[in-house]
């Protein structure tokens, strides 16, 4: 076997990106950090950042989502991690060679479910953090024809996050990593309302939830925090697969 000879293979960074997704007032919305650095200074953009030589891609969002946000993941990077932390998943690899204009990037994004959260807390060189509706950064153009713009290839990236989530609550659970541990169904409904954009029949989608075996398990509570009768709340069952799917509506 000839020796390997490194400089015989072009070097390039790796970074992490994460698409985080919450439902805030009924609606799907996305974390973005305003750039405090070049390139795009200024400008907002899916938190993330360079992957340190000693870490895994997991550690590195794990540990850009802490120090940008203010936010924790759930898995084993972290050992105190708190009750509600966030979903974690890789969603996928970016690589055109232009898309980063310092040097050739490769980036592996990473999606990132949580329930509702407060205001996060901005850190490390971002000049600031904020939620912002989905529709706001990747639905129709404004008035002036243009979107309002992300850094890099941000856009991109968001959208096929927000895809993935679209898709993916359809036939497994992951719906209910929007909500807090305990939860009606009620609560549950609007959370598949807010990331699919539809209204739900209220009555056909409890029989669906509460006949999947596996997916909901009565607390034995209830809750009248949404008003009117009380509420059965339920936490997350075992269930990891939805058979049969909670297909999307077509719209």
């Amino acid at each position: 076997m000839p020796p390997y000879e490194p400089s015989a293979y072009p070097p390039f960074a790796v970074t992490v990106d994460l698409v985080v997704l919450t439902v805030r007032r009924h609606a799907l919305s996305a974390l973005i950090v305003r750039r405090g650095e070049a390139p795009f200074q200024g400008r907002w953009a899916l938190p993330g950042g360079f992957v340190r030589e000693e870490e895994d891609l997991t550690e590195a969002a794990a540990r850009e989502l802490a120090e940008e946000t203010g936010l924790h993941a759930h898995g084993p990077v972290e050992e105190d991690t708190p009750a509600h932390a966030a979903h974690l998943e890789q969603l996928a690899t970016y690589g055109d060679p232009k898309r980063d204009p310092r040097m050739r990037v490769v980036s592996v994004a990473h999606l990132v479910l949580a329930p509702d959260l407060p205001a996060p807390r901005a850190g490390g060189d971002v000049g600031g953090a904020r939620w912002a509706p989905i529709e706001t950064l990747i639905g129709p153009a404004d008035d002036d024809g243009e979107h309002p713009p992300l850094a890099f290839d941000h856009r991109r990236i968001l959208a096929d996050g927000v895809e993935r989530a679209r898709s993916k609550i359809e036939y497994s659970s992951l719906a209910t990593a929007f909500c807090p541990q305990e939860f009606t169904v009620g609560e549950l409904r609007r959370v598949y309302e807010a990331v699919w954009g539809v209204a739900l029949d209220p009555r056909n989608f409890h029989r669906k939830v509460t006949g999947t075996p596996g997916f909901l398990l009565p607390t034995g509570g209830t809750t009248t925090r949404q008003g009117g009768r009380p509420a059965q709340l339920f936490q997350a069952g075992g269930a990891t697969i939805l058979n049969p799917p909670m297909l999307r509506p077509e719209v």
